[in-house]
Formats: structure tokens, sequence, C-alpha cells
């Protein structure tokens, strides 16, 4: 299989605070340090214009795989509730999917279900587990299928802690059997569809063995580190951070190293480097860049470089990674 080089790009943004909570903090467009977001809006925060330009450079770039987070900036046909306004028909999405094809990238939505960014679930976010819940899931995750017809699918499960949830209005945590049971359970609606999980490795971090021993091995990790620094004297929260790189390939496991520009803008050289020296190379299926900001104007610089950063690494790698 072609090695994967994919953005992350938010078609939907309300993944963390309830709308009107004050709490939320964004930070200056110019501080990319900050990374908790706005709370909700009811009106999609996402710009034509500033998506052609963006997915031109995303293109020239090398960019094989857009990760669509979709959120509430689908109508889905048996949720239209969920939508904010402005939010893309499927009919819009169908044709962004075509162009990307005929420029060779490969569109494959996210659903983020972790009880900690869902927001744009609306009522269903404070029915976590329960059988609304379920069927809810069930028929999104079909919507946006019978929609893109996926090779993968990102149904997120990351994050979901109270630490994560202690300034918003609602605390949802599933845990021990139950976030288990979930996690299988809404895997296995992604299967039915005839498309391959991807989720954020969090739990790998503390519970490595538990994760090797309980995880589906056909769900795609999506292993996340932000930082630039991989050896030395590092920091507990880094090292386990790491950690799942080698463990879930070693395991058996197929592996997305996940970067970013939240912090540091050469997270994903520096990541790209250390994986493709330390990770199995059968189970480095490739990698992917995030932002975590709207595709806005005020977001154009951040985003620019986000490709960039892609087409640098892709150049310097070379021959190593195809």
């Amino acid at each position: 299989m072609e090695k994967l080089w994919s953005v992350l790009v938010h078609l939907g943004t309300n993944m963390w605070y309830e709308e009107g909570n004050s709490r939320g903090q964004h930070g200056d467009p110019a501080d990319t340090g900050k990374i908790w977001k706005s709370p909700a809006s009811p009106v999609m925060r996402f710009d034509e214009k500033t998506w052609e330009k963006y997915r031109e450079e995303l293109v020239r770039a090398g960019v094989n795989m857009v990760l669509f987070d979709l959120g509430e900036g689908l109508v889905y046909p048996s949720h239209p509730e969920l939508a904010s306004q402005g939010a893309w028909t499927p009919e819009r999405m169908a044709r962004e999917i075509e162009t990307l094809k005929s420029l060779g990238v490969e569109a494959v939505p996210k659903l983020n279900l972790s009880a900690t960014h869902d927001t744009w679930m609306g009522e269903y976010s404070r029915k976590v587990s329960t059988p609304e819940y379920y069927q809810a899931c069930r028929e999104l995750i079909d919507d946006v299928c019978a929609i893109f017809h996926p090779r993968f699918f990102h149904i997120g499960f990351d994050e979901e802690v109270y630490e994560n949830q202690k300034e918003y209005d609602y605390v949802v945590i599933r845990q021990y059997d139950q976030w288990w049971e979930d996690l299988r359970r809404i895997s296995g609606y992604v299967e039915a569809n005839g498309a391959r999980a991807m989720m954020w490795s969090d739990f790998a971090r503390e519970h490595t063995e538990e994760f090797i021993q309980k995880c589906p091995k056909s769900i795609v990790q999506c292993v996340w580190y932000y930082f630039t620094l991989f050896e030395g004297e590092l920091p507990y929260a880094n090292q386990i951070r790491i950690r799942p790189y080698k463990a879930l390939a070693e395991a058996g496991f197929d592996v997305m190293a996940s970067g970013s520009l939240a912090y540091e803008d050469q997270n994903l050289a520096c990541l790209a480097r250390y994986c493709v020296d330390n990770v199995p190379h059968e189970r480095l299926l490739g990698f992917l860049q995030t932002t975590w900001e709207s595709v806005t104007p005020e977001w154009e610089e951040l985003l620019r470089r986000s490709a960039s950063s892609v087409e640098e690494i892709r150049q310097e790698l070379g021959g190593r990674f195809h």
C-alpha cells in the first residue's frame, strides 16, 4: 500500500466547550500554543475560498489523504438537526470527494465519538452508552459511509478523562469495561460498512499492555506526539506519549504517526525521522499532520505551514519512506 501523507481538516469545529460556556479559551490567532477552543457555534466556521487555496497547497505538497473532521459541518440524512448553519449537504460533500480524487487525494471521514469531543452530537452527547446513543452512532456512521465509501473511518476516542472535561458544563466519562464495550461496538459499525476504523491511541500510553490485549488489531492507531525531543531526560508525560509508537507496531497494530503545529513547527519532521528509524516499516502506514484550527482566513498562515511541513519532510526522507 502506498504510504500515506495526510492532514486533518476541520469541516466541523464543535468538539470542545458547549455553546455559551465562557470558560472556553481560544487565544490570539498568532498564538498557536493554545489549543483549547472557542465554545460551540451554531454557525459553521469554514470558509470556501480559504479551503480552495488550502487544497491547492496540499496537492502541491504531495498530500495524498485528507481526513475530514465532520462534526456539525455535514447535514446527516438521518439526523439533520445536528448540522450547523451553513453545513455541507451530502451532495456538496460528494462533489468535494470527487474533486479530491481527481487530484490524487483520498478523502477519509472522522466523527469524534469521544465523550470529551462530541459537543457536535447535541442531545446524544448527554446520552452516551444508551440505546438511543448507539442507534444514533450507527445511523451517522451509515450516513457518512454512504457518502464517502471510505477505506478508513476515524472514530476519535481520545482524551476521555475528567482532566479534559473539568471546565465543561456537563461531564461524561466512560471507563473500564464500558469504554472497551463502546469502542468495539462503534468500530464494528464502521466495519459493517466495509471500512477500517482509525482511532487516537491515548489509552495506550499508561495502559499499554491492556490496550494490546483488548483492542482489535484491525483498528489503525493514530499515535500523536506534538514535541520535537525523543531521547534524553524527557518528562514522564513525553515518555508515555512516545511509548506506543514502537509498542503498538511491534504488537501487530498498523500505525499512523500523528504530529501537529500546536506547539512546535518542526514537530512533524522530528516525528517522521524518529518513526522511520524506530517503527517497523511494514506497520507504519504514514503520517498525519494536524492544526486543530478552523479553515478560515485568520488561520491561513497556519494552514499554509501545515502543507509545507509535509512537503519538506517528504522531500527529506525521499526513498527511505515510500
